[in-house]
């Protein structure tokens, strides 16, 4: 999480107060309407979490996402009145935490609604608030716990239809089994393959994944959080690529500067394949296993055959 953002949830508080909540939200998944013709209405906060409920709830509910732009940087997002009214009309919520989304918070709590079901994913995965990394979807297992969780509460909502529920969420787990047998794959053919990044977005991905991530942490959190990392840590990076001690450039494809540039192409010019990886997930044309999947075939063809994938 960028140091020092703050999303911009004072106009939303003062459009609630005001009665105000009017418009509609940029997403890929359709904005809840005033009858939903008896289907769930439901937010997720990322549009990766969006995806999962309406895999999950299918023909029984409709979803919208508050963040979807892969070309902007959620961290500067700035919640709007329309993200208020979307947030109080719905059913179900499913946000992050660890702070990535704590707007949804006080959007919430301005609003507050006992039959509102909200599913924190840190709070799911039983994660302290000290948890370093915040990108939990790139955790293998996160979205299976997150699957189970919401057919659980969609069944809350909807009783007659917890069968369904449940049965799609099971779909959904099987469904991410060519993702894991992925990267087990890339585990076992090419362990301990050196790595740089600019940031943590796929730290739980190159983990499971078994690579070696060379960056030095403090360089990660810095450029995470939107600090200049030391003078050392730059040297330290750098060196990691001219002297060619990493295989792969892992950046945030979402989130760049000028700092991240020069890296950029100095992993160029110094012939190491770059890959771009997302904090949220590409639209159109994927749904979250098959995005997960994509980067670890990204991964994959940058590790065997110096192919480099900066865009999906």
């Amino acid at each position: 999480m960028r140091k020092g953002w703050r999303p911009a949830v004072v106009p939303v508080l003062a459009a609630l107060a005001a009665g105000l909540l009017a418009g509609g939200c940029s997403s890929s998944f359709a904005l809840g309407s005033p009858d939903p013709g008896g289907r769930i209405i439901a937010v997720g906060a990322e549009n990766q979490y969006a995806d999962v409920i309406e895999q999950v709830g299918g023909k029984y509910v409709q979803v919208s996402a508050v963040m979807s732009n892969p070309n902007t940087d959620p961290h500067t997002f700035e919640a709007s009145a329309s993200v208020g009214r979307l947030v109080n009309a719905a059913r179900l919520v499913v946000q992050n935490g660890l702070g990535y989304d704590t707007f949804m918070d006080t959007i919430e709590n301005a609003v507050p609604d006992s039959s509102r079901k909200v599913i924190v994913v840190q709070k799911l995965l039983g994660l302290p608030d000290s948890t370093p990394n915040p990108h939990l979807w790139y955790q293998p297992g996160t979205m299976a716990a997150v699957a189970s969780a919401i057919a659980a509460d969609l069944a809350a909502l909807q009783p007659g239809h917890a069968g369904y529920f449940k049965a799609r969420a099971a779909a959904f787990t099987r469904s991410l089994d060519a993702w894991t047998s992925a990267l087990a794959a890339l585990k076992a053919k090419y362990p301990g393959t050196p790595v740089a990044t600019t940031e943590p977005v796929a730290d739980y991905l190159l983990q499971a994944a078994g690579a070696d991530n060379l960056t030095p942490w403090a360089f990660q959190a810095d450029i995470m959080n939107g600090t200049d990392p030391s003078a050392q840590d730059v040297a330290a990076q750098r060196a990691l690529f001219t002297e060619h001690k990493v295989k792969v450039f892992v950046y945030n494809q979402q989130v760049t500067d000028s700092l991240t540039e020069s890296f950029i192409s100095l992993a160029r010019a110094s012939g190491i394949p770059v890959v771009g990886v997302y904090e949220t997930m590409p639209e159109p044309g994927y749904h979250y296993q098959s995005w997960m999947l994509a980067e670890v075939r990204a991964l994959q063809e940058a590790v065997a055959d110096h192919v480099s994938s900066e865009h999906l």
